[in-house]
């Protein structure tokens, strides 16, 4: 694959970087109608009932950031009519994923709506059938073959829908649905008030970053710069930038608001999202500052034990451990992937029961290779790239192995992870003239990833090591051995020694890079060769 890497100019970039996109961007008024969604109007006509009606309503989300942007959302949308409804973000630990007969017990209501999750409550949707409770479902999630017995179900991913474009988060689904709640009640709500928020789940929750979601995350970054809401206010003090990307939100936003549900609860998100004045909103920020920092050390003591249990010469990385924390074995079985080039599962054991997460590479669809063996399982889902499951411990062992069988037909090639890199480009090319070209082709992300460059054989000059604990390398190399001129690589938590040859080959990103007004570029190190 290296030696087939081209060398490009800017101009070639620019025509690369264009053809990713049938057309031009999509205006916000070319967003297809709400009511196109599949039982939204149903569901929006209940919603407006229930309200006239002074009916009990009650909101169900989710831990993660698309969930609890899709509560932010709603509660922010009901305070400005205005009419009561009660949130509920399920606890990870107490009450497991979504609006389950867990959560049920708590709840007191006429109507309940879901937002990012329900798609499966199938135990859910009996148990409201007997409290005699209404049941909204609003999804994104890919539907099983039975359904909910729910008063409608609104999910782009319905056999039925025929919604445009169905690459859509959960937060998108509640505010197409409150657009057409807002049409039922002739309200004078602003929609487009809700995209700094919005743009946060989208980009959060990958969704490809074409069609309306570009054009949904480029309004609301721009929106993010001057929104009144008071965590807009703390989400651009924190960062700090004349301009918001993606990225931004992807490394430095949504881990943040993620660490809530992962280590503790996720209404500390849901309060810093709904804040009412910029202090209240300081506060949850701060709280999920700590939750991430915890999040980081808990993670990377979990990652270094899960090397250690790591069996190499399987094809899929199986390890168990107890005590970990299953707030991040996700993130640790992604990192064993990045370390190993092969699938990962990672499991949390307690009290004779394993949980945990899977991360896939390539072309292997992780999800249909735990299928094959739910015999072994008590519970699994997801889709082609990550999945959850549960098991009891003393089945562990004999998964390992049928999961590893049951890979044995996988053709080798479908573990290359599909990273393109886009071409070489002489040093000559790497100037602001090449940032300004890259920034027009934002935000980048799902379906639109920024583009990775390389170095081949490059002469290493020097190497400093960064940061406080000197886990990070600035790297000073010479593209050519003619060139007089030099550039710095920056790699981020790793530490790079001086190699045998004096030679480096690696991808690299480019970035922008702010401080005290200066603006300049950043070459971020993305692997090396």
């Amino acid at each position: 694959m290296l030696n087939n890497i081209k060398s490009i100019n800017k101009s070639e970039l620019f025509e690369i970087l264009s053809n990713r996109f049938d057309s031009d961007d999509k205006k916000l008024s070319e967003i297809p109608n709400p009511a196109l969604l599949l039982n939204a109007t149903k569901a929006a006509k209940k919603i407006a009932t229930s309200i006239q009606e002074n009916k009990r309503i009650t909101l169900v989300g989710d831990y993660d950031v698309d969930g609890v942007s899709s509560t932010a959302i709603m509660v922010d949308f009901f305070r400005q009519i205005p009419y009561p409804l009660e949130a509920i973000i399920p606890n990870r630990f107490r009450d497991g994923y979504g609006v389950s007969p867990t959560v049920l017990e708590r709840i007191d209501a006429d109507l309940v709506i879901t937002v990012d999750n329900g798609i499966s409550a199938i135990a859910a949707a009996e148990v409201c059938k007997k409290k005699g409770i209404e049941l909204i479902i609003t999804d994104h999630h890919t539907p099983a073959e039975v359904l909910p017995d729910a008063y409608t179900i609104v999910d782009p991913k319905l056999k039925d829908d025929t919604y445009p474009f169905e690459e859509i988060c959960g937060a998108q689904v509640a505010w197409l649905l409150l657009a057409l709640v807002k049409k039922e009640l002739s309200l004078n709500i602003d929609m487009k008030q809700f995209l700094d928020i919005l743009c946060i789940a989208i980009i959060a929750d990958i969704m490809p970053l074409i069609n309306i979601n570009r054009t949904l995350v480029q309004e609301g970054l721009k929106l993010l710069k001057n929104a009144t809401r008071p965590s807009s206010i703390i989400i651009r003090d924190f960062l700090n930038k004349s301009v918001i990307s993606s990225e931004d939100i992807a490394f430095q936003i949504a881990p943040r608001i993620n660490s809530a549900g992962r280590l503790e609860d996720a209404s500390i998100a849901l309060e810093f999202f709904t804040a009412q004045d910029t202090q209240t909103a300081y506060a949850q920020f701060e709280l999920l500052n700590k939750l991430n920092e915890f999040r980081k050390e808990t993670e990377a003591q979990a990652t270094k034990e899960a090397i250690e249990h790591v069996h190499e010469n399987d094809s899929i990385i199986v390890v168990a451990k107890e005590g970990w924390h299953e707030g991040v074995v996700g993130i640790v079985a992604a990192r064993l992937v990045d370390k190993f080039g092969k699938p990962a599962v990672v499991l949390s054991v307690k009290n004779g029961e394993a949980k945990g997460s899977a991360r896939s590479i390539g072309n292997v669809n992780i999800y249909e290779l735990i299928k094959e063996n739910e015999h072994l399982l008590t519970k699994f889902g997801g889709h082609k790239m990550a999945a959850g499951l549960g098991l009891q411990l003393q089945n562990i062992e004999k998964f390992t192995q049928a999961i590893n069988a049951s890979a044995a037909s996988i053709a080798p090639e479908d573990f290359i992870p599909k990273e393109q890199i886009t071409g070489i480009l002489d040093s000559s090319e790497i100037d602001l003239e090449l940032l300004e070209l890259l920034e027009r082709f934002e935000p980048y992300g799902e379906a639109n990833a920024r583009p990775r460059f390389f170095f081949k054989e490059a002469e290493v000059v020097s190497i400093k090591l960064m940061g406080a604990d000197k886990s990070h390398s600035k790297i000073e190399i010479r593209q050519y051995p003619h060139q007089n001129q030099t550039l710095e690589l920056i790699a981020f938590r790793r530490v790079f020694e001086m190699p045998q040859n004096k030679k480096i080959s690696c991808s690299y990103t480019v970035a922008k890079n702010e401080f005290n007004g200066r603006t300049s570029l950043q070459l971020l190190i993305d692997k090396i060769f």
